[in-house]
């Protein structure tokens, strides 16, 4: 997965005349931070040189795995296409560029950003390719709520990690009353952002709220440790993208974890998700599911299961396919 043209197009922009060895100790800082959940009080971007470290080491992945997450919302309520957005730490936008690209009827998006540094970049970004209205609004996560309306899609996607335990639960509900019709949340592919999505499921699904993706069921998650439930996107790396992070190889497998919930029923029965890399072998393919009767399961299809056996073929990590449970 690549960035839109005209987004690439304005990170190089930004980019061109920042010297390499200063964008790469900015982009090990914030890496550093980012792996550690580092909580002390300080913003990860709270600076130019530290957004343009975002731009440049982790905008292509965190835009591919919202991306990918916006994909299943999107298989699971097919009608859906907001025209409102609320995104709660925005950054420089990322997901504005993500929703942008899936609906591109969105008229109208808040984001909430505590980074000056980080809005001013956004603003300067979205300028040259986003359509809708955008307002960019000053604010913390946990606190900055009040000011912004409801819309039809809200979005929180890496913030939960910076924050602590005893905040979550009271913006999961402001992010819930913000909501006109559907939530997503996104967080590292790890399993402590596995845990803390379960924990924002099971305060949805108390309030009333029903799964999209990637749960096939509202019952307790099937999975436990050491196991956790994870996706993957594989992102194809730029140049520039290679020297901050001084890495060889031209593509990097972003891990992440997503949650999609709605004020409204999926448009159709759920499928089973596959949880894993599919195992193919000469005629036959063995997947990891999570399937709606809430149960875990290996299957192994073979010729034999006809059209059955030629969809777990095309399908990924990550995919849905409608397969009987037996």
């Amino acid at each position: 997965m690549e960035l839109p043209a005209a987004l690439r197009q304005g990170v190089d922009d930004v980019l061109e005349n920042t010297p390499l060895a200063t964008l790469r100790q900015a982009a090990r800082t914030l890496s550093n931070r980012y792996r550690a959940e580092t909580r002390d009080g300080r913003l990860h971007m709270a600076d130019e040189i530290a957004v343009k470290a975002y731009l440049a080491a982790r905008l292509p992945a965190t835009y591919a795995a919202v991306r990918a997450s916006l994909d299943q919302l999107a298989e699971a309520q097919p009608d859906f296409s907001p025209r409102t957005l609320l995104d709660v730490g925005s950054g420089p936008g990322t997901v504005l560029w993500a929703v942008a690209d899936a609906w591109p009827g969105l008229e109208a998006a808040t984001m909430l950003e505590a980074s000056a540094s980080a809005r001013a970049m956004g603003e300067r970004l979205a300028a040259g390719g986003i359509a809708a209205r955008t307002a960019w609004l000053a604010g913390d996560a946990t606190l900055g709520l009040s000011d912004a309306s409801p819309a039809d899609l809200v979005t929180l996607t890496y913030v939960l990690d910076e924050l602590a335990p005893a905040a979550i639960v009271k913006l999961v509900d402001r992010l819930w009353a913000a909501t006109g019709d559907t939530l997503l949340v996104v967080e590292p592919g790890t399993p402590t952002g596995w845990r803390r999505i379960l924990d924002v499921r099971a305060q949805l699904t108390a309030a009333g709220a029903h799964l999209l993706a990637p749960c096939p069921h509202h019952a307790p998650c099937p999975l436990a440790a050491p196991d956790w439930c994870h996706f993957s996107r594989r992102v194809a790396r730029s140049r520039l993208h290679r020297l901050s992070k001084d890495a060889d190889v031209p593509w990097e497998d972003e891990k992440f974890i997503y949650l999609a919930a709605s004020r409204h029923p999926p448009a159709q029965a759920s499928a089973a998700r596959v949880l894993a890399p599919p195992r193919t072998g000469s005629g036959k393919v063995t997947l990891k599911l999570c399937r709606p009767d809430k149960s875990l399961a290996e299957r192994m299809l073979t010729k034999r299961d006809g059209e059955t056996f030629r969809a777990a073929r095309r399908v990924d990590w990550g995919d849905t396919i409608r397969i009987n449970c037996s």
